[in-house]
């Protein structure tokens, strides 16, 4: 098992990127770049290549809808040669708010345009001939009728460092998780509970597994939670620091009946609270939706509490297959996030 984490914002970027560098030192293999609606994760990255030496960098999640498949495969590119081939592409599909919201373009076909995206960025990066891709989604060059008539099937310029960069795929629902364990390198869950994996994700996995091509990797899983390694209840307490997160994913990611978190909460066995969560967040309180997160949701998908006790759910994540675990170091006392990288490293060994 291998420590990621996520970029943090709270402090600045610079700042973000500094304490990278630092968690590196610690044995920090791999950091995730968010995008959302902020500052467009490709540039963030490129700065982080040039300030690290060995730490992964990965983008979580760069989303299909925003770019064109040859430019994800171009920035992917880029980002693996300015780290010296170390960058992890990681997809997504956002949602129909920031996607239609914000960029203003259709949320439509997820799925397909995911499979045609991956296809797309391995011909590409793997540059065996000029690029040809007739799909349902995506024609390159264009067809006959299309266009000026004049495009060009064409390969990238200069051989990228490698032919195969690691795609993995943020998903959740069951066709996308069985098409992620099919087709990618990782998979990028959320709110994940490592003893009900097989409950709720077990079936698509086994599904997608069962298609996957021999010449891939078995699926890497990166997931895991705020980590505060100390004794008594204040330790303990640092667990209601993701409340509003998972209040904001359950309840107001979505509407009513397209709400993919929701839906997960739901499968978990809170269909009452996942429901509950949801009206309220709607309704504009928000306050009252975060009281409703279950405390057991939280304690399971975090790993708070003395050392012992979080080795014990460290052991759990790497059980359920989890092959990075997603660290969110919170110190306490006179403790600093380097110090809560370096004993999770010592903890897996």
């Amino acid at each position: 098992m291998k420590i990621s984490t996520m970029l943090s914002y709270a402090g600045g970027f610079r700042k973000a990127a500094a304490e990278v560098a630092e968690m590196e030192k610690a044995g920090l293999d791999l950091v995730w770049v968010a995008e959302a609606y902020g500052i467009d994760s490709p540039s963030q990255m490129g700065y982080l290549a040039a300030l690290t030496e060995t730490v992964e960098i990965g983008s979580a999640i760069l989303p299909i809808f925003t770019r064109t498949p040859t430019l994800i495969a171009m920035t992917a590119a880029g980002i693996d040669a300015l780290s010296e081939g170390r960058f992890h592409l990681g997809l997504g599909s956002s949602g129909p708010q920031v996607i239609e919201g914000w960029h203003g373009v259709p949320f439509d076909a997820p799925l397909g345009r995911t499979r045609e995206i991956v296809e797309i960025c391995r011909k590409v990066w793997v540059r065996e001939a000029p690029l040809e891709h007739h799909g349902r989604y995506y024609d390159m060059p264009l067809p006959e009728g299309q266009g000026t008539g004049l495009g060009k099937a064409l390969k990238i310029i200069g051989r990228p460092v490698r032919p195969r960069i690691p795609i993995w795929v943020a998903s959740l629902g069951h066709k996308n998780v069985a098409m992620t364990a099919e087709i990618a390198d990782g998979w990028i869950p959320m709110l994940f509970v490592p003893e009900k994996v097989n409950d709720v994700w077990g079936a698509s996995l086994a599904e997608g597994a069962a298609k996957r091509d021999p010449s891939l990797d078995p699926l890497q899983i990166t997931v895991g939670g705020m980590v505060a390694i100390g004794e008594g209840d204040d330790v303990l307490a640092l667990r209601n620091l993701a409340r509003p997160m998972v209040a904001l994913y359950v309840g107001g990611m979505g509407a009513k009946g397209k709400n993919f978190y929701n839906d997960v909460v739901r499968r978990y066995g809170y269909e009452e609270e996942a429901e509950k969560i949801q009206d309220l967040y709607l309704d504009g309180k928000k306050t009252e939706a975060e009281a409703l997160v279950p405390d057991d949701l939280l304690e399971s998908m975090s790993l708070c509490g003395p050392e012992s006790y979080v080795a014990e759910r460290v052991a759990a994540f790497k059980e359920a297959g989890v092959s990075h675990l997603q660290v969110v170091p919170v110190p306490t006392g006179d403790q600093t996030q380097v110090d809560i990288i370096a004993k999770v490293k010592d903890m897996i060994g």
